[in-house]
């Protein structure tokens, strides 16, 4: 048997069919390979007993302890049997129940005084824990009369480390560990991905070991180093990736597109009525000399709501018209595509009327393309970009479709890039005679780590600094449930807002129409969040809210509804009249979400706020304090404040920082949906590394995969390294990295 087919050998021919279809059916392991990637989740000392008090109700356990009495009882008149066991740990009692011919066996074997461990789900009866016919394995030493055995046995029992697995109810921890010894064996055929060089510079132990101590450590000691290692494997081999990707980038070609003096650039610059900040500037030069290689930019600009990334955008998207090509920012709404169209044209005023009366002899068109355009408007923006009358498209999906046609597409700027899949990026890209240059956007920000692993096929640029005269928001949780008179209070603030002559927000997680409601009794009623008090009833809706706050404490006010259900051009006439001032409150879906500026809206009350995660609240509340007076943004709950919700809530209106926000996001969601999300929906590959709290080996990894990639690119003298690849980019992310 080579070295590689020793992983790839299905277990069932090891195992034998029913626990290799348990571990495929409910672990997702299928190799040898997968299991010994199973690692333990924690370590039992065996000398040490679990402590009894602190076990989680309805959770699969697994517990170390001592019987501390059993008995038989009878009931249903002497025709049923139940053996009740209690367990102690000396810090609190743990009852065993066992009924019907299942009590013989446990009522030999566990008996007072011997100690194993039980495997079961915590359930209460009479007001006690208890196991309900626990799975256990007995740890101690059988009886024996010598006094020497005795202590010999208890000795070895006490000295050793026990592995606790990820189980499942069909598979307890000690049947895994009792296969993995089956495997183990194979670890002897480990490829090791980390070249020697490497591997003894940074003092790692070979991979064969560390999975030998991983799974069957004598010391603490033996777990550090394995993890150590493993964890460098798991940010190693991505971050190779990765860099791959980025240096076949690198030899793509692509047209250079640099700046040109005394062109349209120049003169929108001399429109600007302020200076961009220093973070602007220097994220400017970044995006410049990028755009002035012979390669494909790919970059990633992250930054906080309101910092002024479509700024930077459109100075980039210009600099392409001055040296001869096109630029398309692709939207995700319609109301974003139309609220950039719109920003962006004020801007450039007559700079965005090139070729038409009173335009600028430096200009050049700027055109909107949406899905549900006018047949006749629709012509003429297609017949704009193919004859490169536009330099400048501004559009939503309907950029992608097959008769959309470029003279010379030199840029594409995706805003909010986690609104859209990379197949529909790369149609996009798809569409330059050479590949273009491309310029993601996201106002959620990404902690560095995630970033170097997510977005790690493209450069990070980051602004954090607001521009001048945006103001600080003020942020409250509102308790509408306890602390009814505090909502009373929020609509009461809502009217001062609009008497100072200001305007306000109101958000609500659902629109409330016929359509929706259709929807969703089609497919059928989702499964409410325990945490939720609110979940009793549907979430609050935008055409209930907005008919209750008319006629009740908004009334007299100019309310006006918007939602993603309405026709384009309705929609558009909303905004239009909300940003001119013509109403004084827009309730709206999170449609507003991204992009809305208005910057008189200083206001903004959120229904049901925990029902939208951290993110999308940092992202809603950026719509507020876009202009010089102070923002308030208020957070109306039901939840309970013990719950998980209110504490989501409290962290948000404790900071502005949206890292950090993204942070806390992060930590409370499994990093694996966040990492399986960017791979194409498969199972994140990482299993002892965490993106969160092993910044320094991702960032240390990084450099070294750099290094190892600009020195071998094809990996030609690293064989080991390119089969771990393989390993970790089957098909359906090798494809996600090849759209990237």
């Amino acid at each position: 048997m080579d070295r590689v087919s020793a992983f790839d050998e299905p277990l069932k021919k090891l195992l034998g069919g029913a626990t290799a279809k348990v571990m495929a059916e409910h672990l997702d392991l299928h190799t040898v390979g997968d299991l010994l990637h199973h690692y333990p989740r924690r370590y039992e000392e065996r000398g040490r007993l679990t402590a009894l008090t602190e076990l989680p109700l309805d959770e699969h356990v697994t517990v170390i302890a001592q019987v501390a009495d059993a008995r038989i009882m009878m009931f249903n008149n002497g025709r049923g049997k139940r053996l009740e066991v209690t367990l102690t740990d000396g810090s609190g009692r743990l009852q065993l129940v066992f009924f019907g011919h299942g009590v013989h066996k446990p009522h030999k074997e566990l008996l007072p005084g011997r100690r194993a461990m039980f495997a079961g789900k915590v359930s209460v009866f009479n007001r006690k824990m208890q196991l309900a016919h626990p799975t256990y394995q007995l740890l101690d030493a059988k009886d024996t009369d010598d006094p020497a055995e005795v202590t010999e046995a208890v000795g070895a029992f006490a000295g050793q480390l026990l592995p606790i697995y990820p189980a499942c109810k069909q598979l307890d921890s000690w049947r895994i560990a009792k296969a993995v010894d089956t495997v183990l064996p194979s670890a002897q055929d480990a490829v090791d991905p980390l070249p020697e060089a490497l591997r003894e510079g940074r003092g790692f132990v070979p991979l064969p070991e560390a999975l030998l101590r991983i799974h069957r450590p004598q010391t603490k000691a033996d777990i550090a180093a394995a993890r150590d290692r493993l964890r460098w494997d798991e940010a190693f081999v991505l971050q190779v990736a990765l860099a791959r990707r980025r240096y076949a980038d690198t030899q793509l070609p692509a047209v250079a597109r640099r700046s040109v003096p005394g062109g349209l650039l120049d003169a929108f610059d001399a429109k600007l009525p302020f200076t961009l900040t220093e973070g602007q500037q220097k994220v400017t030069g970044e995006i410049f000399g990028d755009l002035a290689t012979e390669h494909p930019m790919h970059r990633l600009l992250q930054g906080e709501v309101g910092s002024g990334k479509t700024m930077v955008a459109l100075r980039a998207m210009l600099t392409v018209v001055d040296a001869g090509g096109q630029a398309a920012m692709l939207a995700p709404t319609e109301v974003l595509a139309q609220q950039h169209h719109r920003s962006i044209t004020e801007m450039m005023g007559e700079l965005a009327e090139g070729g038409m009366l009173g335009g600028s002899d430096l200009g050049t068109k700027v055109v909107l393309l949406t899905g549900s355009m006018g047949t006749a408007a629709r012509r003429q923006a297609l017949l704009d970009l193919v004859t490169g009358e536009a330099g400048i498209v501004i559009g939503t999906h309907a950029l992608i479709e097959d008769k959309v046609q470029f003279h010379d597409l030199g840029l594409v700027v995706v805003d909010e890039q986690h609104r859209f899949g990379v197949e529909q990026r790369d149609a996009l890209r798809s569409k330059g005679k050479q590949p273009p240059h491309l310029l993601v956007m996201t106002a959620t920000p990404i902690p560095r780590t995630v970033a170097m692993t997510v977005f790690g096929d493209l450069e990070t640029s980051v602004l954090d600094q607001l521009p001048a005269g945006r103001s600080p928001i003020a942020s409250h949780v509102v308790p509408a449930k306890d602390k009814p008179h505090f909502l009373s209070r929020a609509w009461e603030r809502v009217r001062e807002e609009v008497e100072n002559g200001h305007q306000a927000y109101v958000v609500c997680p659902r629109i409330g129409d016929d359509a929706e409601e259709a929807g969703k009794k089609g497919k059928g009623k989702k499964k409410a969040a325990p945490e939720d008090d609110a979940e009793k009833r549907p979430p609050l809706a935008v055409l209930d809210i907005a008919d209750q706050l008319a006629k009740g404490p908004l009334s007299g006010l100019r309310v006006e509804v918007l939602h993603g259900r309405m026709q384009p051009d309705d929609k558009d006439d909303v905004m239009r009249r909300f940003a001119a001032g013509e109403a004084d409150v827009l309730v709206a879906t999170t449609v507003i979400e991204v992009g809305v500026n208005v910057p008189n809206a200083t206001a903004m009350v959120i229904m049901d706020a925990d029902r939208f995660g951290v993110s999308q609240l940092h992202q809603l509340r950026g719509r507020v304090g876009r202009g010089s007076a102070p923002g308030l943004c208020l957070l109306v709950s039901e939840a309970h404040e013990a719950s998980p919700a209110r504490a989501r809530l409290s962290a948000v209106a404790a900071t502005l920082d949206g890292f950090e926000l993204s942070r806390i996001d992060l930590e409370q969601r499994r990093e694996g949906d966040v990492l399986g999300q960017a791979q194409s929906g498969v199972r994140s590959s990482l299993r002892v590394l965490s993106v969160i709290d092993d910044e320094e080996v991702i960032a240390a990894a990084r450099e070294e995969a750099v290094r190892v990639v600009a020195d071998d690119p094809g990996l030609e003298r690293l064989p080991e390294l390119r089969t771990a690849l393989d390993a970790l980019l089957d098909k359906d992310r090798e494809e996600y990295l090849d759209k990237g």
